[in-house]
């Protein structure tokens, strides 16, 4: 049976004259008229915890939100994904991250292939050649051992890596330097290896196809600055290893295949950081940890694919999402870690999210008539507290937020974790309730005053509690995003594991950069395309 159009189902239907109803409706009345609402709208799960009642949602939003979902066939998308199914149509693939982390014992299938024999396959060749560059077996090219890591990648090849690295850095080992290089600027490259000593440094290239022109760019120039000290093209295979599926371009540029650590089609990039690409994770945390993290996806993703919806993290945060991206027009959603490590984990969902779901073509090539795909952004607090956190409070803008916290510090020091936590606490607390202009006037404000003092508060937000950030969370926390990222996807039944938007701008760039080494080309572009062209050719000053 065809499934209808969104917006045309019963489900979606009843959430829009349900919406005219509760649109208005304050979080203060909510809490008001249901003392037991922060218990109740809460939900915990394989070591995390989610509080949803500071959102603008009732019981009954709830069950309408659900009944989308079945009615949008969510349950099963889910077994379609875990099922090995090509769901990922435009590219006619499988969609299997879930099997990157699946146990020995299990069994998944592609093209009725196991393919969870050929992933434990590559992680036991990662784990050992990790345990050899960690315990100073593997030596570089003049018998030292290997202290610098640099990993050369872009997107997913990149945004996982520096992420985990950066998350997990408490488990690092840290007579080890590890950097990571993405963009085609030279700086980023030229800052990387300032201070490194070739002798001792390994470089990872990670591209599948091994022809990503950013990333091959910063490899080549990378091997330049290796021979460039160490004199010999030998050195190359004690210094390079590749993360990458084209065995003859690998072997050209000089790395042994048999350092070479692959991947499959079925593993999007943007979903690749526990593959072969999480390498450098591998070496920094070692693999008993990196196995760990890879623990933590498993557990999620079983949650995601057993638990019923009432009940399941993923299904809730990615229904919520809809809720305010489709209904209330929110734009975007902000994510607020309130740890350190988790700095870069921002960055890392921007290309999680807004790849995956910035499509305007539904599954059967119609274009949709609804949102997809909100804008993610944040900071770690509490330095976003100091910054944009006005605009939350008190701008014109709705912005759903997802606090996350822990109940311990990696790092005791003083009072300081009770300080952060009593941020988050509060900062969602502020945003659901606000201020009223009476509270402030009874404080004395002048009236003049009171209502730049006033929050109208209703400003909705999920907080995120689990105990530890150790590589099980995180892995947890990663596939959490996964999941409701597909979740979404699935209700605006858009492909969420295509990128056909990051192609055009390649295209042409290829086609432009002949042009910026050939002054007198004839240029066919549009006139001011042409004419930055030539402005740069003017003044560019060739090396």
């Amino acid at each position: 049976m065809e499934q209808k159009a969104l917006k045309e189902r019963a489900a979606w239907k009843a959430l829009e004259g349900h919406y005219q109803l509760v649109k208005d409706v304050h979080l203060r009345s909510l809490f008001r008229d249901d003392p037991s609402r922060g218990e109740r709208m809460a939900c915990e799960a394989v070591g995390l915890y989610l509080d949803y009642s500071k959102n603008r949602a009732t019981a009954e939003t709830m069950q309408l939100l659900f009944a989308l979902a079945d009615e949008s066939g969510l349950r099963g998308h889910i077994d379609a994904m875990f099922r090995g199914d090509k769901i990922n149509i435009t590219e006619n693939r499988a969609v299997l991250h879930v099997a990157l982390r699946a146990e020995r014992n299990e069994k998944i299938f592609v093209d009725g292939i196991d393919v969870v024999p050929e992933v434990h396959a590559v992680l036991d060749r990662m784990s050992s050649f990790a345990g050899r560059v960690r315990q100073g077996d593997w030596k570089g090219y003049t018998g030292k051992r290997i202290r610098n890591v640099v990993n050369i990648g872009i997107g997913g090849s990149d945004l996982g890596p520096v992420m985990a690295y950066e998350a997990l850095r408490h488990y690092s080992d840290r007579s080890m330097t590890f950097r990571f290089v993405s963009n085609v600027d030279g700086t980023d490259l030229t800052e990387s290896v300032r201070d490194l000593n070739p002798a001792e440094t390994l470089f990872i290239v990670s591209s599948k196809t091994f022809t990503t022109l950013e990333t091959m760019a910063n490899a080549h120039s990378a091997r330049e600055w290796l021979l460039g000290g160490l004199k010999d093209e030998r050195a190359i295979a004690n210094h390079f290893v590749a993360v990458s599926t084209n065995a003859a371009a690998v072997r050209k540029f000089g790395i042994d295949t048999a350092n070479m650590f692959g991947f499959w089609d079925w593993v999007g990039g943007r979903y690749s950081m526990d593959s072969a690409i999480g390498l450098s994770t591998m070496l920094a945390i070692g693999p008993g940890n990196f196995r760990a993290m890879l623990s933590g996806f498993h557990a999620m993703d079983e949650h995601f694919r057993t638990a019923p919806f009432e009940r399941n993290l993923p299904v809730l945060m990615g229904l919520l999402a809809v809720w305010y991206s489709d209904f209330f027009e929110a734009q975007t959603s902000a994510v607020l870690p309130y740890d350190q490590y988790l700095k870069r984990f921002p960055a890392y969902l921007q290309q999680l999210t807004m790849e995956s779901n910035g499509k305007h073509i539904t599954l059967d090539g119609s274009r949709v008539d609804y949102p997809t795909g909100a804008i993610y952004w944040g900071e770690p607090g509490t330095n976003g507290q100091h910054s944009f956190y006005q605009l939350i409070h008190q701008g014109a803008r709705l912005i759903p937020c997802d606090f996350i916290g822990f109940f311990n510090t990696l790092n005791p020091l003083g009072n300081h974790q009770n300080l952060l936590m009593a941020n988050v606490f509060a900062q969602a607390e502020a945003l659901a309730f606000g201020k009223t202009a009476d509270e402030v006037k009874s404080e004395g404000t002048p009236e003049w005053l009171v209502p730049h003092r006033t929050f109208d508060g209703n400003r909705p937000s999920n907080i995120i509690l689990a105990d530890q950030l150790t590589p099980e969370t995180l892995g947890k926390l990663v596939a959490l995003y996964e999941h409701s990222v597909f979740t979404q996807g699935a209700i605006w039944n858009i492909d969420s594991f295509d990128q056909w938007g990051v192609e055009l701008g390649k295209v042409l760039a290829q086609r432009i950069v002949p042009e910026l080494s050939d002054r007198v080309a004839l240029l066919t572009h549009d006139s001011s395309t042409n004419a930055l062209i030539r402005l740069y050719n003017n003044r560019h000053i060739l090396p």
